[in-house]
């Protein structure tokens, strides 16, 4: 089956859920309006749906081939990305000084769903393309941005990010690419990449890398890596380009997944070094990265909403279509769809519950982020800040960890036809696995929330997350509404649970760091499951006032009632994790290495 972007839930998740409308109406976003973002999510979906989507199986299947340096694509990539960027939709967020729409980014978050549920090989090309145009856009000198800016937004030229290497992964400090200074105060480049997520490709005729690299006399570690802009096609002063640059793709990986993604090795230096240009200041190049990274990590976050998503839809559809068997205390002659059963049932509400929260806790992180950047209040954009910082980790590992279990449970409701390469929810299941892994694999993520999120300030930002939570509880125990069962219980419960663990990790992490560490993915979970329990009642209570007459609001209140009473219930055992399994944890050598 294809793909229909979900516009309802989306715009339910983006007004209410994720503050859009009362950002709105606070006036953070000049004359853009709530029907503005539905027009353009709307379009969105029918290019996805159009365009994207039936390219999915197709990449998936034809992968990509490497020849003589250069990467050749799957069957109608080139012509899909032309599409793309003719219609504007590499520029919806991009900079208006250079070409770009101006929209906010949380719009250009829920169209990143909407790519990544349609085919995320795709997406993710432009997903690094914008990432790239944030770095340069905050660090990169005047003279750069003219001559690469207008290009990135367009998309006429892609952008990469360039850290990896043989011996540094998460550890980037261990980078041994090195830059040299020219004469003309541009620099030289040496070394070797991995893992370069469209390192090279054939739907542009221009490649802009940003790659960090060590000058001689940097100082040890992360302190001491830089940033370069390295084009594959160097430019010349009319614009047009000019000759090839020293950086290759040497190799492309095999992978489990993505197939349609172009994952390169990159060498730099084989004739005379790659000719590169700063960006921000000599080694302040992780401050620049880190830019980019942010940026993906949200982006990265929404892949695993789409993919979920994707599945859910394919699962819905196989459930209601495959008979198996008859429903409880049937005494029909003909066998029943398989989403009579309770059990797939509960596998679909599941499915859609981690979904719909993941989706809002990643639109929240873009809202958030949008203020920061929008507001002309300094008290104002100072917390949204504190708040984006402090959701992006649990936006990216959240939604990636959502992503996996989702695929996986899609799987699972093929039956034996899940595992059969031919009705796709396997590749669903392959996509999904390196959304953990990239851009800071998701224990990463968990040890920033702990060690720097919420310990930032003294908590600041959790304790003020924690009074609006609360805020929302309260209004579905005032609601006395019977549709939502238990909902206001489970979640009182489950901020409760966060509340504690959130003060013993603060104090461990004075008295017992190592404790604190073994505690931070549980508490990630945690943290994730109380917060996108709040955020779907916030949306049923929206819906139930019939604020944007996006149909039966009875169905987002069952969402929510279920997510409450299936999955944030779970706060106490993730509570008892995060407290009483530093033992077990640090204990572990006995075991392992017994």
């Amino acid at each position: 089956m294809t793909y229909r972007a979900p516009i309802h839930d989306m715009l339910l998740a983006l007004n209410h859920g994720a503050g859009l409308r009362a950002a709105l109406q606070a006036g953070h976003y000049g004359e853009f309006d709530s029907d503005m973002a539905a027009t353009v999510l709307e379009e969105a979906g029918r290019f996805a749906t159009e365009v994207l989507a039936p390219l999915n199986r197709v990449g998936d299947k034809n992968g990509i081939t490497l020849a003589a340096g250069q990467v050749t694509t799957a069957p109608g990539w080139p012509d899909a990305y032309q599409r793309w960027t003719a219609a504007g939709w590499n520029a919806v967020s991009g900079p208006e000084a250079f070409g770009g729409q101006g929209l906010p980014l949380a719009i250009n978050a829920a169209c990143t769903e909407i790519w990544s549920a349609a085919n995320m090989a795709f997406g993710l090309c432009p997903l690094l393309t914008l990432s790239a145009i944030e770095a340069l856009d905050a660090h990169g000198s005047d003279a750069l941005k003219k001559i690469y800016l207008e290009k990135l937004v367009s998309g006429d030229w892609t952008g990469t990010m360039q850290l990896t290497e043989p011996q540094a992964g998460s550890d980037v400090g261990a980078l041994r690419s090195r830059a040299e200074r020219a004469d003309d105060g541009s620099y030289r480049i040496f070394g070797t990449k991995i893992y370069i997520t469209y390192g090279d490709h054939d739907m542009t005729d221009n490649i802009v890398h940003f790659v960090l690299a060590r000058l001689p006399d940097a100082p040890p570690g992360t302190r001491g890596i830089s940033l370069f802009l390295i084009p594959k096609f160097l430019v010349n002063e009319d614009g047009t380009l000019g000759a090839r640059n020293d950086i290759f793709a040497s190799g492309i990986e095999h992978k489990l997944g993505m197939h349609a993604s172009p994952t390169c090795t990159m060498t730099m230096g084989d004739q005379g070094g790659a000719v590169g240009y700063l960006i921000g200041e000599e080694n302040r190049g992780m401050a620049c990265m880190f830019t980019m990274m942010n940026q993906a990590r949200i982006g990265v976050g929404l892949e695993g909403v789409g993919i979920a998503d994707r599945a859910y839809q394919q699962a819905l559809a196989f459930a209601q279509q495959r008979k198996q068997g008859r429903a409880p205390g049937s005494k029909a002659a003909a066998m029943d769809a398989i989403l009579v059963h309770p059990d797939v049932k509960r596998m679909l509400m599941q499915m859609r519950a981690l979904t719909a929260a993941a989706r809002t806790i990643c639109y929240a992180t873009a809202v958030a982020l949008d203020i920061a950047a929008r507001s002309t209040d300094a008290k104002v954009s100072t917390d949204a800040a504190a708040r984006g910082a402090l959701l992006t980790p649990i936006a990216k590992a959240f939604s990636t960890d959502i992503g996996n279990e989702v695929t996986s449970l899609g799987v699972q409701i093929h039956g034996g036809m899940g595992f059969i390469e031919e009705t796709g929810a396997a590749q669903h299941y392959r996509d999904a696995r390196i959304t953990a892994i990239y851009e800071g694999t998701n224990g990463i993520q968990a040890i920033d929330l702990v060690t720097r999120k919420l310990a930032a300030n003294g908590g600041a930002a959790v304790w003020a997350l924690l009074d609006e939570l609360s805020g929302i509880v309260a209004r579905v125990e005032s609601s006395n509404d019977p549709a939502f069962g238990t909902t206001g219980a489970k979640l009182r419960d489950a901020l409760g649970a966060l509340d504690r663990s959130s003060k013993w990790l603060l104090e461990r992490m004075t008295t017992a760091p190592s404790d604190a560490l073994a505690g931070a993915t549980p508490y990630l979970r945690l943290f994730g499951s109380a917060l996108g329990g709040c955020m779907l009642a916030n949306e049923a209570l929206a819906a139930k006032d019939q604020a944007d007459g996006l149909g039966d609001p009875a169905r987002y209140v069952t969402l929510a009632r279920f997510f409450a009473e299936n999955i944030a219930v779970q706060a106490g055992s993730l509570e008892r994790t995060v407290i009483d399994s530093a033992e077990s944890v640090m204990s572990a050598d006995a075991v392992l290495l017994g």
